[in-house]
């Protein structure tokens, strides 16, 4: 056997390891956005049943997207917002204690805590919120810094 040959060999191994921690790590990535669109699914279909009026619940239960306009109302897209951005902060949690599961999670907690943030705005005032997201988003460059010195 050549040289070459081993070394080509040598590499297709090592890349189809790397293949494999992929895709065992990509599996939280899809856990996450199926949970996500069961959650949309239920959230709908409780909106679609009167379910929160029935409970007692103040949801505005028009499928239109007011999030971002009127922020004096609580809606379903905010109860689907408020809960996706609780499954990508769980999934940040869980990359941060699972060593298996374990890369950078800056995007994600952004992400999470727009996701929250959109989802709160019919409760709390984004003159309290946006801030709140600016502090999170500096901590995590802040630490993300630290540790790679």
């Amino acid at each position: 056997m050549s040289e070459e040959q081993e070394i080509y060999e040598k590499e297709e191994k090592e890349m189809m390891k790397h293949n494999e921690k992929t895709e065992e790590n990509d599996l939280l990535s899809s856990v996450s956005w199926a949970l996500i669109l069961i959650w949309a699914g239920v959230v709908f279909l409780a909106s679609n049943l009167g379910l929160f009026a029935q409970y007692g619940l103040e949801v505005d239960s028009s499928w239109t997207f007011d999030a971002l306009k009127d922020w004096s109302s609580f809606g379903v897209w905010n109860l689907i917002a408020l809960g996706a951005g609780g499954i990508v902060f769980l999934e940040t949690i869980i990359r941060l204690l699972i060593p298996r599961f374990h890369r950078h999670i800056g995007g994600s907690l952004i992400g999470a805590a727009v996701l929250i943030g959109i989802g709160l705005g019919g409760y709390f005032s984004w003159n309290f919120i946006w801030p709140l997201i600016l502090i999170a988003i500096g901590l995590n460059v802040l630490l993300s810094g630290l540790r790679r010195k």
